[in-house]
Parts: structure tokens; C-alpha cells; sequence
């Protein structure tokens, strides 16, 4: 990899995480642990601002699978129509989007099958 392409990337990393930090509590917490566990479950991922908030993508210009974001004080989590979703049991739905007020482990490890799954 390039200088200039591992320097966009250190950079955008920074940004995610500067945006995380710019949030009030509890969110900047979770945020974070998200963050964690996203990077976690796929080391590979090259995290990015999308349409104002954190993103995750395989590559710079790859389109955005996983999101996260605060809005009007709810914190949402989200695959976009691009990642691999399975359909509910029983159902033609398929989730994409949920809501945290707050992260324990039980619902970090469901995101990090989350985020293996989209990356399918």
C-alpha cells in the first residue's frame, strides 16, 4: 500500500474516532465499544465518515455496509442495503437496524455476528 493511501486511511480513522469522542454521554461510551467491536469482528475494515456519521467499508472508495449514529438523542446501528442480510425466520424481512441505549457483552458479540455477516 501506498504512503498516501495508508495516510488517507489513518486519517479517516481519526475522524471516526474524533466523532465518537464529540458525542455526549452515554452514547461517546457506546460509540466506542461499538467502534471496538465493528474493528473487531473485521480487522480489515476501513472505517470512514458516511453522510456525517461513523461507517465501515472494505476498502476507501467500497461502499459502507455497517453504520452507527446518534440522532435527536437515539443511537442507531445499521447495515445498508448493500451488506448480506438474512431474511427473519418465518418472514421476507430483513433486519437491518437497531436501537442501543446502552452495550453490554451479549449485545457486543450479536454485533460482531452482525458485522461478519454483512461483510459476507
Amino acid at each position: 500500500m501506498s504512503t498516501m493511501k495508508t495516510d488517507k486511511t489513518v486519517k479517516d480513522l481519526q475522524t471516526v474516532v474524533d466523532k465518537i469522542a464529540e458525542w455526549p454521554e452515554p452514547y461517546a461510551t457506546i460509540g466506542a465499544r461499538l467502534h471496538e467491536t465493528i474493528m473487531g469482528a473485521g480487522p480489515k475494515l476501513k472505517p470512514r465518515i458516511w453522510y456525517g456519521m461513523p461507517g465501515y467499508a472494505v476498502g476507501r472508495s467500497a461502499p459502507v455496509l455497517v453504520f452507527f449514529r446518534v440522532d435527536d438523542g437515539v443511537m442507531s446501528l445499521g447495515l445498508s442495503e448493500k451488506a448480506t442480510a438474512e431474511r427473519e425466520p418465518d418472514s421476507t424481512l430483513r433486519p437491518c437496524a437497531w436501537f442501543l441505549d446502552e452495550i453490554d457483552d451479549v449485545t457486543a458479540a450479536k454485533v460482531a455476528d452482525l458485522v461478519r455477516m454483512a461483510f459476507r
